[in-house]
This record gives structure tokens, sequence and C-alpha cells, in this order.
């Protein structure tokens, strides 16, 4: 196997028209890990997928992926990578078999049958063979995207946002299907809104409106933001929080049921704030963990909106 990182990519440009929608991107994936990438709507991930996965040639920047670069080599990264794209884009009207049947026929996979049954066998899928794709739930959908996408032995997977519009339960069963996957040696970068995926990724790779802000585990990220958050609970929140925002040191203020968490990169200030926000309304104030939320509401707070 080709040693050094799985994807390991620098400066990554891309531009539609005027509009600059991957701006100097740098990325790497270790081999084995289950890499996050995440940001709000139009910030740029699908497009920087599909520029490592060879579907996209960048308008400026290089790299490899898998060893092999992604300016000459597309057609090389292509059969090594399964790429789960947003939209589920199988043949509703096929059954789960005749779908992966299908696949097998695109990648010459031989013998057809064999990879069919192994995949259907690992991904759960056996006993629903003989289903309608258009029958399923969306989580078992994903499951059959998933199977497509893995059937040629990829050593990388990119997904784009895999389980969005699926319900809890088909999430966590997802996931867990990824994880099985990462610990036989693939690789796996996948794009999300949520921040428990988020959390269950080895490391995290957060863009907003093209441009990477942070990078690293989920930890050295929350650290790295440098945010202070403080806890109010009682009767008095709603009035805490009108006269909480805006004020000097305090970024952000959510409720959260009969609490109120309030966010800010100026300790002193925050605190200040905070306390006389506390005496005047009666509130009880505590100080609390930084969520990841917190910090990818004020990253993306901070970054500036380019897609206007």
């Amino acid at each position: 196997m080709t040693q050094g990182p799985a994807i390991s990519v620098e400066g990554l440009v891309k531009r539609f028209g005027e509009r600059t929608v991957v701006d100097n991107v740098s990325l790497n994936v270790e081999r084995g890990e289950i890499a996050g990438f995440l940001g709000p709507n139009g910030s740029g991930k699908t497009t920087t997928i599909r520029l490592m996965c060879g579907l996209l040639t960048p308008d400026a920047g290089h790299g490899r992926v898998l060893g092999h670069d992604i300016l000459k080599d597309g057609a090389a990264i292509k059969r090594k990578v399964g790429y789960m794209t947003q939209r589920f884009s199988f043949y509703e009207d096929l059954t789960i078999e005749e779908n992966l049947s299908f696949v097998a026929g695109l990648y010459q996979l031989s013998p057809a049958r064999k990879f069919v049954d192994d995949t259907l066998e690992d991904l759960g899928l056996t006993t629903r063979r003989s289903q309608l794709a258009g029958s399923l739930s969306g989580g078992w959908k994903q499951r059959l995207a998933l199977a497509a996408c893995i059937m040629h032995r990829p050593e990388l997977l990119m997904l784009d946002e895999p389980t969005a519009g699926v319900d809890p339960k088909a999430r966590r069963e997802f996931w867990d299907e990824i994880h099985r996957l990462a610990a036989s040696g693939l690789t796996v970068l996948v794009s999300t809104h949520y921040m428990d995926e988020a959390e269950r990724c080895h490391r995290i790779n957060y863009i907003a409106y093209g441009k990477l802000v942070a990078s690293g585990t989920v930890k050295d990220v929350i650290r790295d933001a440098g945010l202070t958050t403080y806890v109010l609970e009682g009767g008095g929140t709603t009035e805490a929080a009108r006269r909480l925002r805006g004020q000097p040191g305090v970024d952000q203020v959510a409720p959260y049921g009969n609490s109120l968490h309030v966010i800010g990169r100026n300790a002193e200030a925050l605190l200040h704030a905070v306390t006389d926000a506390a005496k005047v309304t009666g509130s009880s104030v505590h100080m609390a963990e930084t969520s990841l939320e917190d910090v990818f509401i004020q990253l993306m707070g901070a970054a500036q909106d380019n897609m206007r």
C-alpha cells in the first residue's frame, strides 16, 4: 500500500465565474482516520470533495489523494475512492440486489455475483435484497448507497452529508458502520451538519465561505477557540437574555429550555456582564464547558461571506 497520508492537498482554489467557492484550502487526512468536514450550506464542502476525488479540476493548488496527483491522476483516484453524494441516486424501480448488480457492472467487478452477495452480507441487506429501492426508508436507502460505495473495495470513502434527513436511530447505526469500516483500515472523509456526528470523528475540519478556518481534534478546536461559557438559570433568564445581548464581552446568547448559555472571548468582560444580569434578574450563574456548536457558530460569525 502506498505510504503517506490518504489526503494531502495544499492551496486548493475553485472559482465559478467571479465567485470563489473554494479559497486556498489545505487539508491532510491520515490513513485509517475518520475526518469530519463541517460548515454551513454553501461553504464549499461539496466542491472541495469533488476536487479531491477527481471530479473537478482546481483553478489553483495541488496535492495527492492515495498517492495520486489530483491534477494528473483523476482516473486512478476515482478507482480507489467511494463517493456518496447528498442525493439518493439509485434506481427506485429496481431492487437492492439489482442496483448493486448494476454498480458491479460499472466497475467491471468479477465475479459480480460474489461481490454483490458479499456486500449484501456486510451491510446487513441480505434479507432485503428483493425489496425495491424506492420503498426503502431513509436509513435503508443510505445503507444501500453506502453498500454501492464500498463494493469495489475502495481505500477512501468520501461521504457528502450522508445522514441528512435520517432519523436518530438510523444515523447512529450508520455511524457504527462507518467506525467498523475505519477499523478495517478504510479512510473516511465525511461532511455533516450534526455536532454529535462531528464528535464521532477522529479529527474535524471546519470550512466557512470557502476558507478552512479550523482543524484538529474536537478538544483542540474547542480549546483553540478561546471561548468562555456561563449558564444562567432561574425565572429571569428571558430578561437576562434581553439585557446581555450586545453587551461588551458577550458574543452569543442562546436559550436552552429554562437556562441561558452566554458565550464570549473576553472572559473578564463576559463575567462582569453575566454577573450584573444575574443580580438584576435573580438568576443563578455558573461556568460550563464550551460546546462544539458554540465554537462553530463563533467561527461562522467571524468568517466573511463571499457568496453574496
